[in-house]
């Protein structure tokens, strides 16, 4: 199989210890490429050094995560704004809406996001977005900013069959994890109705390990669980399931 992790921390202290392992397993199992979403100013050194040490295989984004927006977000932005004027970047994320722990800074959050999607046209590339809590606003402010052009993913999908429908409709793909692999997950019916035509894989390593590791640091060795999973859901064979969504990845990114 050829898979892609379109979604993974691989730069954190979680991996300090041994990310090469962490990375030959994954390729050991098929893993091609690992997409990093940066979350803040004090990571970008980190990724940015994993990067290199991989190069085509492990990919930088750089965007603000919206649990990282206070009130210095504009000086963040700005730094980020200077990356992305100096060099290419996979994507811009990852970004968005996380209502969950604290809506202190939801108006900030809003102007963040407004912000980088605008980026995400500008630079000509896709939109890696968080919704946590915050799905269907997400999709709204997605719809604003969409002229034809806008591309990306709504990672850790996790919402109901019309919330994909809409997702969809706007241009995007659904970013799935470990999430499918849980018995009260809620996303088996989801993907029984949806298919995979718009589907991605991803891990969020360390976070959202799947099934039989739940509880325990993910890596994207444990993409093929995910492949696993979705086989079964789908009725298609894993190797199938790696294929179509290898391919989905592939125009993501493209």
């Amino acid at each position: 199989m050829k898979l892609v992790d379109t979604h993974c921390h691989l730069y954190l202290d979680d991996f300090k210890e041994d990310s090469p392992e962490v990375i030959r397993r994954a390729i050991d199992d098929g893993v091609e490429k690992f997409y990093l979403p940066n979350i803040d100013l004090a990571v970008i050194p980190d990724m940015l050094a994993l990067e290199s040490a991989y190069p085509g295989q492990c990919l930088a984004m750089m965007g603000l995560h919206p649990c990282s927006v206070k009130a210095n977000y504009k000086e963040e932005l700005a730094v980020m704004r200077d990356w992305l004027d100096k060099r290419k970047f996979a994507a811009i994320g990852e970004v968005g809406l996380d209502f969950f722990w604290d809506t202190s800074f939801e108006k900030e959050q809003y102007e963040a996001f407004h912000t980088q999607a605008d980026w995400a046209l500008q630079f000509e590339l896709p939109l890696v977005i968080h919704s946590r809590k915050s799905l269907d606003e997400c999709i709204n402010l997605v719809r604003e900013h969409q002229d034809g052009n806008l591309r990306g993913i709504f990672h850790c999908f996790s919402g109901s069959v019309d919330q994909a429908e809409r997702i969809i409709d706007l241009g995007f793909y659904l970013g799935i994890g470990g999430v499918v692999t849980y018995k009260n997950g809620g996303l088996e019916p989801v993907m029984q109705k949806l298919g995979l035509d718009k589907v991605v894989l991803e891990t969020d390593a360390p976070y959202l390990t799947p099934v039989p590791f739940r509880g325990k640091r993910n890596e994207p060795a444990y993409l093929k669980y995910i492949v696993e999973k979705l086989a079964i859901i789908t009725g298609k064979n894993v190797e199938a399931v790696a294929e179509i969504t290898t391919k989905n990845a592939v125009e993501v990114f493209a």
